[in-house]
């Protein structure tokens, strides 16, 4: 199945189409901004509207571009949208022009109440505990809070004779500085996380009854990526690996019936009702040609999170579609 001839379901209509990544909050104030990576990976933008609906055509803000050369200059990845101590902060991966694999997480800051008409500040590679981190292609920094602890968790490969992509975790002093050295928190053990490339990388974190989850997507990018599952008890110490269980089989693969390939790379809000929702991106269609990472037609799609047994539950069944659309 093709980009030409793909098939349309009512499952694989997007939400926003061709924005990979995708990261969407509902702040206090009640609205839904929307920010990911765009085709070009030259920029991060924004968009804000008062309903989740109405992010589909909202007007798109360009908030920072990259720069013309030296660090932040390429491949400008997964932008997610904080509110930390008073101010915003955007986390996003960058490369170099010269160095186009030399991929980091950097931090901008904006201080004003609008992050969309507001001034952002680059704040840079955030601040490590220890000599260890980020020394080599690392990116996709979330961070999230429990038990009154923040985290930082973020993908970074390690080079052992094979390149494989693992899942590290920190505690953070400040939401640009880490106060723990980093502790793996997951490799590509299993089968479907070794395909093509070995790879976990895109945490998201969702919070259950007791319990903390964070999906990861796995292998390459193109139709073998998906979502895996890691979980612990909220009152564990979450800097002990041992207190870390993974899902065995991908939580959510694949369907092609459904015309939804290569699923990952998602986010979690709630609604103004409660309702946990997730963003994700998908493609329509398996057949790509070139390197999957450069093909523009990642779309943004929505899923409602149901619960089963205190797990989060992720079912095509639950896509969020929009009439009238053809994908």
């Amino acid at each position: 199945m093709n980009a030409a001839n793909y098939i349309h379901t009512p499952y694989n209509r997007p939400f926003i189409p061709q924005r990979a990544d995708p990261y969407v909050l509902r702040h206090a104030d009640g609205r839904y901004y929307f920010t990911a990576s765009v085709p070009e990976y030259d920029r991060i933008v924004l968009r804000r509207a008062d309903t989740l609906a109405g992010l589909r055509d909202a007007e798109e803000h360009v908030v920072w571009t990259r720069h013309e050369g030296g660090a932040m200059s390429m491949h400008i990845w997964a932008p997610e949208l904080h509110w930390l101590d008073g101010a915003w902060y955007i986390y996003f991966a960058a490369g170099e022009r010269d160095d186009i694999w030399r991929i980091r997480p950097y931090a901008l800051r904006c201080a004003d109440a609008d992050p969309v008409a507001g001034r952002w500040e680059e704040i840079g590679l955030p601040e490590r505990a220890d000599d260890f981190c980020f020394n080599d292609f690392s990116l996709d920094m979330t961070v999230f809070e429990n038990r009154g602890s923040r985290y930082a968790v973020w993908a970074e490969k390690v080079n052992t004779g094979k390149k494989i992509s693992n899942l590290y975790i920190a505690r953070l002093a400040d939401p640009t500085r880490l106060a723990t050295p980093q502790v793996l928190l997951s490799f590509p053990s299993y089968d479907w996380e070794q395909v093509d490339f070995w790879v976990n990388e895109g945490p998201a974190f969702i919070e259950g009854e007791g319990k903390v989850f964070l999906t990861y997507s796995a292998s390459a990018t193109g139709a073998c990526y998906c979502m895996g599952l890691l979980y612990a008890d909220a009152d564990d110490d979450l800097l002990d690996p041992n207190a870390w269980r993974k899902a065995r089989r991908p939580v959510l693969a694949t369907d092609a019936e459904k015309g939804l390939f290569g699923p990952g790379h998602n986010s979690f809000f709630k609604d103004e009702t409660g309702q946990w929702l997730m963003a994700y991106h998908a493609r329509p269609y398996d057949e790509i040609v070139g390197d999957p990472l450069y093909d523009p037609n990642r779309h943004c799609y929505l899923m409602r999170v149901n619960w089963r047994d205190g797990f989060p539950v992720f079912d095509y069944e639950a896509n969020i579609t929009w009439p009238g659309d053809r994908g």
